[in-house]
């Protein structure tokens, strides 16, 4: 699968979109970029779902490459060093087999599988070496990943990073609670939810060991640079619910924005699809208010001393990313084997996960 959908490359092809997924202003003024490391990026995280056994070798040869995980990252984190990407690729790349094993517990009614994977991985987040060799290897690969994603700022970020991904954690297990009891929530509870299942503070938060520099409190929650990362990623949240809304509606869902509104507001399908692409848009034009504000914060900061300006280009840097985060995550869910859900036999089960239980055996 090729990382570019607009025929810059000899052997890119374009991709086409639906009207009702189109959005003419992310083609028009996000230019999409892509890290020069991204051939690289995956061909090694193939490598590394292969050796951390997150995938079945056939499931890898067959879909890995088409699933775009790895171009995903390579189209946000631009400027990181080849290192750091790759740990956030295949930290990217677990976390989508991570949602792929809470979605199969869930079909499969495995709630004591869910539970033990839960209390797992929040004692490999704080203790990430001492589960580098578990027998379940979401695990394993979980903590391989945390530990290199823990090598690159001091301690203090990591223990932020850590705090972030607790509520991740609690999260899913709050989505696993509802799906398993039929409860769909209000819009604003699932507008707080979503925020932490599509685990807006960790793309941020990995924002900066890509520019270099752990950002002080002030600056992260200055309302120009805080408002800015809140928008990148409620776009990314809520264009991924206009897209995935016919995979999560013929896998018995609860968590859509457009299955809450419908539930709760009344809305029609049509109305709903509407209501959802309207606030997607929505983001789009607020982020470029924001963005100008996060970047004149910036400018302010880069006044004056050596540090200040050292701040301030990682500040700009990390507002660029943010800008490459809309193109990114646009183009991956129109390339992506993830969302192709008319292609499937069962439009409930993606081809591409293992039903097993894996790690209980």
């Amino acid at each position: 699968m090729h990382a570019f959908s607009d025929g810059t490359t000899a052997t890119s092809t374009a991709v086409p979109v639906p009207p009702s997924l189109s959005l003419p202003m992310i083609e028009a003024a996000f230019p999409r970029q892509l890290h020069p490391y991204w051939p690289q990026l995956q061909e090694k995280t193939r490598a590394w779902l292969l050796e951390k056994r997150l995938m079945p070798a056939d499931k890898v040869e067959e879909y890995a490459d088409g699933l775009c995980y790895t171009d995903l990252m390579a189209g946000y984190y631009i400027g990181a060093p080849n290192e750091v990407l790759q740990a956030i690729a295949d930290y990217s790349a677990w976390f989508f087999v991570w949602d792929d094993r809470h979605d199969r517990d869930l079909v499969h009614h495995r709630p004591a599988a869910w539970r033990r994977l839960r209390d797992r991985l929040h004692a490999a987040l704080d203790s990430p070496e001492d589960h580098l060799h578990h027998k379940d290897p979401l695990v394993a690969g979980f903590a391989d990943s945390v530990t290199r994603l823990y090598s690159f700022l001091p301690r203090t970020w990591n223990i932020r990073f850590a705090r972030h991904f607790h509520a991740v954690i609690e999260a899913y297990d709050q989505e696993f609670h509802n799906r398993t009891e039929g409860i769909v929530p209000t819009v604003e509870e699932y507008l707080e939810l979503r925020r932490l299942t599509f685990a807006h503070w960790i793309w941020t938060d990995l924002l900066e060991p890509s520019a270099g520099m752990e950002l002080p409190d002030f600056v992260r929650n200055h309302p120009a640079y805080r408002r800015a990362a809140l928008l990148s990623q409620e776009f990314a949240a809520w264009y991924n619910d206009l897209c995935s809304f016919p995979k999560e509606i013929a896998g018995d869902e609860v968590h859509n924005l457009g299955i809450s509104l419908i539930t709760h507001k009344g809305l029609t399908l049509e109305e709903t699809v509407t209501e959802v692409r309207r606030r997607v848009e929505d983001c789009v034009s607020d982020f470029l208010v924001a963005e100008r504000e996060a970047l004149e914060f910036a400018d302010f900061l880069a006044g004056g001393t050596l540090w200040g300006r050292e701040l301030g280009a990682a500040v700009r840097a990390c507002v660029g990313n943010m800008r490459n985060w809309f193109s990114s995550v646009y183009w991956f869910h129109h390339e992506s084997g993830r969302y192709r859900v008319d292609s499937w036999d069962d439009r409930s089960t993606p081809p591409y996960v293992n039903n097993e239980a894996a790690g209980e055996k």
